[in-house]
């Protein structure tokens, strides 16, 4: 650690932010997720109407490039600096923090576990606007303890690297960590962020507050995401949280809220050989606020072109409704090559029905058209001419 702090020259520069990396775990590939985090603490303090400090914290700082991001790209938008709280529980890596954080006069660094800082925080009363908690795993038990200090309408940034148990490939796992089931579906990473959604609003429900999805992404190694905490639940949003259903057989699908759950109607299998999979309790409400990225993408934050065409994806697709169909397996199940994906949505249009491109996972369609019908407008598709599409290649 010494000698990394006697090295003169930046290991690593990102946006406005030069920085050493120090010899702790950090991915140059997960740039896209700082660059929301930033884009996320900028709409904050831009929007503030507030005569006192925004409080900003980083959980698990790691080299601390966040907190050191928000100080140089974000705080300045609010009229009153942000004062930034930035946290890694490895003490070795506390000079590290205090030297990359040295420009920014009002941040803080700590080094002690998350789970005492949360602790300490509520018990001292403290509210923070913005927390960033980029976990290792599940971050299951850290979600009540950061909610309670999370402030009312402030911004939980939130990631996860366990993909096995919520997209249905340890059902054992999604029961201990989300208390729900989890079955395979060509939409996993989409099924996984709302296995997640939905672990966190029955948690925010449990202190009387509500969510609002601001931003849902996966990689496929981390499943990311961003939500508002909402004073009071928002009408109807108990209606939200369902289950989602999959006849691995026939490709059917079906989706119900809690709320109003009855009986599963049968698929389109041929009678007694179809046989549902459910998945739940999950979100079923929306993954994104659209005007929210149209104003992040206007931001004068600099960020990577990757994550211009990551936030250019999720403007397009609101995630509002649970049902997202792989073009690959709309072919295999037409007998035909995938069908070109606009070509596709643009054909569900002019039916009346919802559609867009899934924002999460590509060569995937979200509509609310049926399984039959969905068929047939791929084969009327494949009729009209070739069906080749360079997205699912």
């Amino acid at each position: 650690m010494v000698k990394a702090l006697d090295n003169p020259n930046p290991h690593y520069r990102e946006g406005a932010a030069e920085l050493l990396l120090g010899g702790g775990f950090f991915r140059r590939d997960s740039r896209p997720a700082r660059d929301c985090s930033v884009l996320l603490a900028w709409h904050q303090a831009s929007a503030t109407t507030r005569a006192h400090s925004l409080q900003w914290l980083d959980l698990m700082a790691g080299c601390g490039i966040r907190g050191l991001r928000w100080g140089l790209e974000a705080a300045s938008a609010s009229p009153v600096p942000a004062e930034i709280l930035v946290n890694d529980a490895d003490g070795d890596r506390r000079p590290l923090l205090d030297h990359n954080l040295r420009s920014v006069a009002a941040a803080t660094c700590s080094s002690v576990s998350a789970e005492r800082l949360l602790c300490e925080a509520q018990l001292e009363g403290r509210r923070f606007d913005l927390i960033d908690l980029d976990a290792s795993g599940h971050p299951g038990a850290l979600i009540q303890p950061s909610l309670q200090v999370l402030a009312p309408d402030g911004i939980l940034v939130l990631a996860s690297t366990d993909g096995r148990s919520p997209t249905g490939h340890d059902r054992p796992g999604a029961i201990r960590s989300f208390g729900a089931a989890a079955r395979a579906h060509p939409a996993s990473w989409e099924l996984a962020l709302r296995q997640q959604l939905g672990l966190l609003a029955r948690q925010a429900w449990l202190l009387g507050r509500g969510i609002q999805p601001l931003l849902s992404f996966s990689n496929g190694r981390t499943f990311r995401l961003a939500i508002r905490l909402t004073r009071q639940l928002q009408a109807g949003e108990e209606s939200q949280l369902g289950l989602l259903a999959r006849c691995a057989a026939c490709g059917s699908q079906q989706r119900q809220p809690l709320l109003y759950l009855r009986n599963w109607p049968p698929c389109h299998c041929p009678p007694e050989q179809g046989r549902w999979a459910i998945s739940g309790p999950l979100w079923l409400g929306p993954l994104q606020q659209i005007d929210l990225l149209e104003e992040l993408m206007a931001s004068h934050v600099p960020v990577a072109p990757a994550t211009r065409r990551l936030l250019q994806r999720l403007q397009a697709d609101p995630g509002g409704l649970g049902c997202v169909w792989s073009t690959a397996e709309l072919a295999r199940r037409c007998g035909s090559g995938p069908p070109t994906l606009q070509r596709l949505v643009a054909a569900l249009q002019a039916k009346g029905h919802q559609a867009w491109p899934s924002g999460v996972m590509a060569g995937q369609v979200r509509t609310d058209a049926d399984l039959p019908e969905l068929l047939q407008i791929c084969s009327n598709l494949r009729r009209e001419g070739p069906l080749i599409d360079s997205s699912t290649i």
